[in-house]
């Protein structure tokens, strides 16, 4: 009986080691797991941002920030539409081959729907905010000018869809474009 005795003793000391040994591996790892969690302020900072832009008005534009970055939303009215059809900008990449787009955006209106727009409003330049200038043909922009986003601090001139114009890229890649669709909802 003494071996039985010395054989049961052993296996609860050898069951009681393992569940010790198992809780003291999960509670010291425990904190660890935890801190590739992001905090609370980075999961604030990336989360979608909902706009309710059944209200906005034709010609209105809202601004909001996503990610800590300015997003415009514009609600394009019918001239800007058709001025966009018919216009025959010198656009750099008129159809958003080289511009990092999703597929949806690539077209004439770089959105889902022609009347809508959603893009980050950051210039290639300094990461500086255009202007809107929705007018058509202001002196200091030309006569051809037919409404779209002006960068003062170096003469940037992008058109009602985001896209830059010839002659005025201070850098070859344009991060002025429309947001994924998964990153705002409307």
């Amino acid at each position: 009986m003494s071996d039985e005795a010395d054989l049961s003793r052993r296996h609860f000391l050898t069951v009681a080691t393992s569940v010790a040994g198992g809780v003291g591996v999960v509670l010291a790892a425990a904190p660890f797991v935890a801190s590739f969690k992001p905090s609370a302020r980075a999961q604030a900072m990336g989360g979608p941002v909902e706009v309710d832009i059944s209200k906005l008005e034709e010609g209105a534009m809202v601004r909001v920030v996503w990610r800590g970055r300015p997003v415009w939303i514009l609600r394009r009215d019918k001239d800007m539409v058709r001025n966009m059809q018919s216009a025959n900008a010198p656009l750099r990449d008129p159809d958003s081959k080289e511009s990092e787009q999703p597929e949806y955006a690539r077209n004439a209106f770089r959105s889902i729907r022609p009347e809508i727009l959603v893009i980050v409003g950051v210039c290639t330049h300094l990461g500086c905010a255009p202007i809107e200038r929705f007018e058509i043909g202001p002196p200091d922009l030309g006569p051809d000018w037919l409404g779209g986003f002006f960068c003062p601090c170096h003469g940037s001139k992008f058109d009602l869809a985001g896209r830059v114009f010839a002659g005025f890229l201070p850098r070859p890649i344009c991060r002025f474009r429309p947001t994924a669709s998964s990153a705002m909802t409307w």
